[in-house]
């Protein structure tokens, strides 16, 4: 089978990161989402081990996502920073994207083979999902940070060790424009050795 170099280019060329501000609230058909997560399920794995795990929350399944984030601010948030605003807006995002997908791996699958391997095949594949998700008309991000990497947002996610939670990635429908991309030269970041 060959596959068309340009198109590929193409592909990768077009994927863009989307802001939560940047997505309508339309439901995603859950065919859309199976197909990103066939294509995750392709990444590159050193040994074979197919670290990657996935786990999804549309509907109302959102709001006990929510609670997560909020109980995982309230653990994470050092006293004289905590607001209950800040508690809500954690809470309340989760009804900004109509799916979140928690992004995990399993370590040590294969005990020869270190964890810094694991870690890339499942940004490999959140990446294939992403790429499909663009080739689909979805705007998708994946978001770290307090909330979405929490030990309490992992325990809910299902995530319990050795499993690590990577964070979310989020996605929906476009509500704006398709972002235009801009990267620097290649050559500024590329030295070549050799012919």
């Amino acid at each position: 089978m060959s596959v068309d170099p340009t198109a590929v280019f193409e592909a990768i060329a077009h994927r863009r990161s989307l802001g939560l501000k940047e997505l309508r609230p339309d439901p995603v058909p859950r065919e859309l989402i199976a197909r990103m997560l066939e294509a995750a399920n392709w990444a590159p794995t050193h040994g074979l081990t197919e670290p990657w795990r996935f786990k999804v929350y549309t509907g109302e399944a959102r709001r006990t996502l929510g609670e997560a984030f909020g109980a995982a601010f309230r653990a994470g948030t050092p006293p004289n920073q905590y607001t209950p605003a800040g508690e809500a807006a954690q809470r309340d995002r989760v009804w900004q994207a109509p799916v979140w997908i928690a992004v995990g791996f399993v370590p040590g699958l294969r005990p020869n083979i270190p964890e810094i391997e694991d870690i890339m095949a499942t940004a490999c594949a959140a990446h294939n999902a992403q790429l499909v998700a663009s080739a689909l008309g979805l705007g998708s991000k994946w978001t770290t940070g307090l909330t979405a990497n929490h030990p309490v947002t992992a325990e809910f996610v299902g995530f319990e060790p050795p499993t690590k939670l990577l964070g979310f990635l989020y996605v929906g429908y476009p509500a704006v424009p398709w972002p235009r991309g801009k990267r620097q030269p290649i050559d500024v970041k590329v030295a070549w050795a050799g012919d």
